[in-house]
């Protein structure tokens, strides 16, 4: 017997059924999350480079993004930023478990430092497909 392995049915007997339920599809209507594998063509097509799977970004961290792209003095844009967190989630990423990295980006004009630490997830979709999520360290 595999003690491991609880079906759904298992966790519902045990628990009850669930209080409340926020979906990923709700928290991108939301804002909360920001789908970056439909978000322009150019982020959709890196994201296809570097992962499979559709990749969304907390508000947190879509505003560092959006800072570095709005700033005068630089020349970023989505596309190349995300190219860059990609890689690095990939180069330089220290696994915290199998299903979690944490990694530093260097995006110049987001705010006072050009270091940034992220972590991207790799978790289940509404429909239980694999999504990853990139987000601050210490958003969950």
């Amino acid at each position: 017997m595999n003690t491991n392995a609880n079906t759904a049915a298992d966790l519902f007997e045990l628990f009850g059924s669930p209080i409340h339920t926020y979906t990923r599809a709700q928290a991108i209507e939301d804002g909360v999350l920001i789908e970056l594998s439909y978000y322009e063509s150019d982020t959709a097509s890196v994201c296809r480079q570097h992962y499979k799977h559709p990749i969304a970004c907390t508000a947190a961290v879509f505003e560092i993004m959006q800072k570095a792209v709005e700033n005068p003095r630089y020349c970023n844009d989505y596309a190349g930023i995300l190219h860059d967190m990609l890689f690095m989630s990939k180069a330089m990423a220290r696994k915290l478990d199998e299903s979690t990295v944490i990694f530093r980006c260097i995006i110049m004009g987001a705010g006072r430092s050009k270091y940034h630490d992220f972590k991207l997830q790799v978790g289940p979709g509404d429909q239980g497909e694999p999504v990853i999520t990139i987000m601050l360290p210490r958003e969950d």
